[in-house]
């Protein structure tokens, strides 16, 4: 699921964000449009069901149809981080076609964002997010960790204010434009969603 919004400042650059998000977090999101929409021009929220997608089509025209008709003007991807974003078929193929570079579109700059929702794993070893959240690689989406290990992606707590997003977003759309800062991109797209009893898998 996501929504898309342009972030206009004096300051910032403007840029078109692409707002990932598993539909159970959609309060979350709700409330992230509701913090930040007086900076922000235009906010247009859909959201990418399994019945918008038919299942039969090949893998790369389902992520050529979600890249082409629903990201295709974004610059930067932002993944909102609830405790079960990471099992989302849909979180992937997001995550995973704005990292694809095509004739008709640059790839995005990328950043996570931890809901309070979230939970850290207990039995996953932790790290720090840029701003010295608490998380762990086994609930965060495998796609966007390989990214942070590879020093294209961010992940940071939710924001404290306006201006810290603007920040985290026009850091992540000078990191896309970097020649030696390329996403990784190499992960088996999921085929269906991984079941809640489906125990954490290793990033």
């Amino acid at each position: 699921m996501f929504a898309q919004l342009d972030f206009q400042s004096p300051r910032v650059p403007k840029h078109r964000v692409f707002i990932s998000f598993h539909h159970v977090d959609d309060l979350y999101r709700q409330q992230f449009e509701k913090d930040f929409s007086g900076q922000v021009d235009g906010f247009i929220c859909r959201s990418i069901q399994d019945g918008d997608i038919n299942p039969r089509n090949k893998a790369e025209t389902i992520r050529k149809r979600i890249r082409d008709q629903f990201i295709s003007d974004s610059t930067v991807t932002v993944v909102l981080i609830g405790t079960e974003t990471w099992r989302r078929k849909h979180i992937d193929w997001e995550i995973g076609y704005s990292l694809t570079q095509t004739s008709r579109n640059h790839h995005s700059g990328l950043i996570g964002i931890l809901l309070p929702s979230y939970i850290p794993d207990s039995c996953c070893e932790e790290f720090l997010t840029e701003d010295e959240a608490v998380y762990t690689p086994c609930n965060i989406p495998p796609r966007l960790y390989d990214n942070v290990l590879s020093g294209y992606a961010k992940i940071y707590a939710y924001p404290q204010s306006a201006q810290c997003l603007k920040t985290w977003i026009h850091e992540a759309y000078q990191t896309r434009r970097k020649r030696k800062a390329r996403p990784i991109n190499q992960r088996h797209y999921f085929k269906r969603n991984i079941p809640s009893n489906h125990a954490n898998r290793k990033p």
